[in-house]
């Protein structure tokens, strides 16, 4: 914390560089390098120079670059150090020499995550907003990024404040009656009310931890299994959702012999498609793998397509019902370019009437494609967030909100068996500490501060 930090904060290939630089020789370290006076000038200002490198004997100076200097004052700033970003062109020569100057100069280069850290440790925000500041970096849609910046701005960490006020004042009160434990008749903490709001606190924990499951198929794609039998068109469905020749497509029966991912954005949420190989009798070994393959997706998705080019026996219609009975499924009549594919309405009277969408496309030609995209959509049956909205998608909340609810079950046993209140109390205290873990409320170990930032990229 005492060193002062320099980095590249952007990816290089780009026409511009930003180079951080954050600690109490910032300034000078800049300084020395331009003729930008970085201490003098007015804090949150952007200045016109040149970077040079000067001949320790002589007097002579080799311009590197002419750049924007962006100089920051403590507190003010994202580390809540003295900090400077000094924006270049995005040569990597230009790049590599002014850090190879600033570190000549009094700065080291900066490890995994360092600012951020530093943010945390200097209290600009706590640890699920430090960790939140990755997520945003890795958003690649509507979702995930509006799931981060809702965790940035603070709507988790307010959520568990409230409740572990909440948790506090019980836990006080329970300990009150501890120091007049000489008066067995005097209760401070009303059991019922305390039973009353455990069971809330209880049910917006699990809440939360519930919503975990739908963090991370929002994160890292919603599954949606592609299954049929051979050259019904599942790889050509493939293909037509991503806009790109993905799968080979052939006439030849058992083309596809595995599953092949990938994934495409679908009105702002990320669906991962998954294209299996076809259903049917064989002796082809290789094949048979693939086909427990198939199953095995359909096992992991959240959504099933089920294609077909002809009319199912009642064996077929009854074997995909049951394998999708936990699952969402969507069955698909393709190639309705052909006279020969059956009416959607003579399936219809033989499916369960729990299976949503019945739909015909035509994925050689594109038709119909569009209502298949709305359907996965409003399958997926993802929640509107709004600003304050909370989702978890962090692996580390999601095992921290588990032992609450944990600890709080015990509270919830012991009310009913009418333990003392040191119990309870002790109980209670362990949740308000496991929430305090999320947010950093209480001294993180730090071998854990060094495995959350270090998945962070270097400028940041």
């Amino acid at each position: 914390m005492n060193d002062t930090i320099c980095a590249l904060a952007t990816a290089p290939g780009g026409a511009l560089g930003i180079i951080r630089v954050s600690g109490s020789k910032a300034f000078a370290a800049v300084s020395s390098l331009c003729s930008v006076r970085c201490d003098a000038v007015a804090p949150n200002t952007i200045h016109f120079t040149r970077i040079v490198e000067r001949d320790a004997v002589s007097t002579h100076q080799e311009a590197i670059d002419e750049v924007l200097v962006s100089v920051f004052r403590a507190p003010h700033s994202y580390t809540s150090e003295d900090s400077v970003e000094i924006s270049c062109h995005g040569s990597r020569f230009i790049l590599n020499k002014v850090l190879e100057l600033l570190v000549q100069n009094g700065c080291r280069m900066a490890l995994p995550g360092e600012f951020t850290q530093r943010a945390y440790l200097n209290g600009k925000m706590d640890l699920s907003q430090a960790e939140a500041v990755a997520d945003l970096i890795a958003s690649t849609n509507k979702a995930t990024h509006q799931m981060a910046l809702s965790q940035l701005r603070g709507h988790f960490s307010s959520e568990l404040s409230q409740l572990r006020e909440q948790l506090l004042k019980l836990t006080s009160l329970l300990e009150l009656e501890l120091d007049f434990s000489d008066h067995e008749d005097l209760e401070f903490a009303d059991r019922t009310e305390l039973l009353t709001l455990a069971r809330t606190i209880d049910s917006h924990i699990a809440r939360l931890a519930h919503s975990f499951e739908t963090g991370q198929a929002l994160k890292q794609g919603i599954p949606v299994a592609i299954v049929g039998k051979t050259n019904v068109g599942k790889s050509t469905l493939l293909n037509r959702l991503l806009k790109d020749d993905r799968a080979i497509v052939s006439d030849i029966h058992g083309t596809t012999r595995d599953t092949i991912e990938d994934t495409i954005d679908i009105q702002g949420i990320a669906f991962r498609f998954i294209d299996t190989a076809g259903i049917r009798q064989t002796t082809d070994q290789v094949e048979k793998i693939g086909i427990n393959r198939t199953y095995a997706a359909i096992e992991k998705a959240r959504i099933v397509l089920w294609m077909i080019d002809a009319q199912p026996t009642s064996e077929e219609l009854q074997e995909i019902q049951e394998r999708c009975k936990d699952k969402s499924l969507i069955i698909i009549q393709n190639k309705i370019d052909k006279q020969s594919v059956p009416s959607v309405k003579d399936l219809s009277t033989h499916l369960s009437p729990l299976t949503p969408h019945l739909l015909s496309i035509s994925a050689k030609y594109g038709e119909g494609i569009d209502a298949l995209e709305q359907a996965i959509y409003q399958t997926a049956d993802i929640p509107t967030l709004s600003d304050s909205d909370f989702i978890v998608t962090n692996a580390r909340h999601y095992d921290a909100l588990n032992r609450a609810h944990l600890s709080l079950t015990n509270v919830l046993n012991g009310l009913d068996q009418n333990l003392p209140g040191d119990l309870l109390a002790e109980d209670l205290r362990d949740v308000i500490s496991i929430l305090a873990e999320i947010t950093g409320g209480q001294i993180t170990p730090q071998e854990t501060l060094n495995t959350i930032f270090s998945s962070f990229c270097v400028g940041k």
